[in-house]
């Protein structure tokens, strides 16, 4: 069989293959808020990847932390009673940045290693406090929670259930109302439900930020009914809402939070579940059976020294403070896009991230709009971030001001392409 070498041999995630697999765009290196193609053409990252380069590209204190903990013991297992330092030193550090009291902390590979492992626990902590019937989980509409099996199951993203439900004993709510969490959980009987998902702000569904009082609320009603509030801030978590596990703002204690992304700033693959010590204690009483649930890599001490590095780095440019004081003009930024006519929302103010809401008529006609408008951009060397209805940014938190100007400016001539 003769090999076309213009043909890829690599499976993009969410990617249509037949338009991709000859014609890929091939980033080489990056620095700080700019990111580089094989042609030499530099482009503002206005995605930090996807939600999670948030101190920024070319870290050498990062590389440095990596390079030396790979000479020194790159990799081991931690399953049973083996651990290494970097993994005990970060989980410690977690522990005492969590907003839950006596925190223990399950490491991961990434964000939806998070989830499923966050679904098992609060499935399991209540087979052990002899609720085994609470077992359904609930999640909101427009949430994405991954692609996993459990992540799958969860999604409020229609096009990403595929043959979902994958596990049994789930459902839905409107991503908006509290009261539908509230009937719901009637509905199914509160002696059933197990946990409730929620990201502090939906992303990849649209980038939706929650209605005032909407966290507070849930977890008066999570806690009334006996069910574990699950925040998801695999997107949220490290600065990209101004704190470090994305729920800090609203003043509430989480039974589980999930993290990945920010934690090493995508340098390295990494996540985790927070868990609050209610949580945890039926797994860490003397004589309690093993939870059997983990990956080769939980604990990974590379992935370990990288995280620790990005918190260093975090922590000694104030880039949480950095954060506040980005999310105003940010949300300026794509507001000035709302008087297009393919516009029909802009949407941010709560954290360093924002979006776009295109025409629903436009899109009926062209599901592609997407697309087409974060093709323009990068055209105009802005890395923007298409969905299914909306397109989004969410740069790295070292993004000074000026760049805004030039962000909005690719927009724009991204939403005039689309529009011709």
């Amino acid at each position: 069989m003769s090999e076309d070498a213009t043909d890829t041999a690599f499976w993009h995630p969410f990617a249509a293959m037949g338009a991709v697999r000859r014609s890929e765009f091939v980033i080489t290196r990056g620095e700080d808020v700019w990111v580089w193609d094989e042609a030499g053409q530099r482009y503002l990252d206005a995605t930090a990847s996807l939600w999670c380069v948030n101190v920024g590209h070319g870290r050498a204190e990062i590389a440095d932390a990596v390079a030396a903990q790979m000479r020194e013991l790159a990799t081991y297992h931690t399953f049973t009673d083996v651990a290494n330092r970097p993994a005990l030193e970060l989980t410690r550090r977690l522990a005492g940045l969590a907003p839950v009291p006596g925190a223990k902390i399950f490491l991961v590979n990434g964000g939806g290693e998070a989830i499923d492992t966050a679904a098992k626990i609060a499935r399991e902590y209540f087979a052990r406090t002899g609720q085994p019937e609470r077992t359904v989980l609930i999640s909101r509409r427009h949430a994405y929670h991954g692609t996993h099996g459990f992540g799958t199951a969860l999604a409020g993203i229609p096009a990403n259930r595929l043959a979902a439900p994958f596990v049994p004993d789930v459902a839905q709510v409107e991503w908006n109302d509290p009261d539908a969490l509230d009937a719901e959980i009637e509905r199914i009987g509160p002696g059933r439900v197990a946990a409730f998902f929620a990201e502090p702000v939906i992303g990849a569904g649209g980038v939706l930020p929650p209605p005032p009082g909407y966290i507070e609320r849930v977890r008066e009603i999570c806690t009334r009914h006996g069910v574990l509030l699950v925040i998801d801030s695999v997107i949220c978590g490290f600065g990209r809402l101004g704190d470090w596990f994305g729920v800090d703002r609203f003043g509430i204690v989480p039974d589980l939070v999930t993290f990945a992304k920010g934690i090493t700033s995508g340098y390295v693959q990494l996540g985790g579940v927070v868990a609050h010590e209610r949580v945890a204690e039926p797994f860490f009483a003397d004589g309690a059976a093993p939870f059997r649930h983990g990956a080769t890599y939980s604990g990974h001490p590379t992935a370990c020294a990288a995280a620790l590095a990005n918190l260093d780095v975090m922590e000694n440019e104030g880039l949480l403070k950095r954060a506040d004081g980005l999310e105003l003009p940010l949300h300026e930024a794509v507001q000035s896009l709302a008087d297009h006519p393919l516009v029909v929302e802009a949407r941010g103010g709560t954290g360093v991230l924002a979006a776009i809401e295109l025409d629903p008529e436009r899109l009926a006609a062209n599901p592609g709009l997407p697309a087409a408008v974060a093709a323009g951009a990068r055209r105009r060397g802005v890395l923007v971030r298409p969905m299914v209805s909306a397109v989004a940014v969410s740069p790295p938190l070292t993004l000074a001001e000026e760049h805004l100007d030039l962000m909005t400016e690719a927009f724009r001539g991204g939403l005039d392409d689309a529009a011709r």
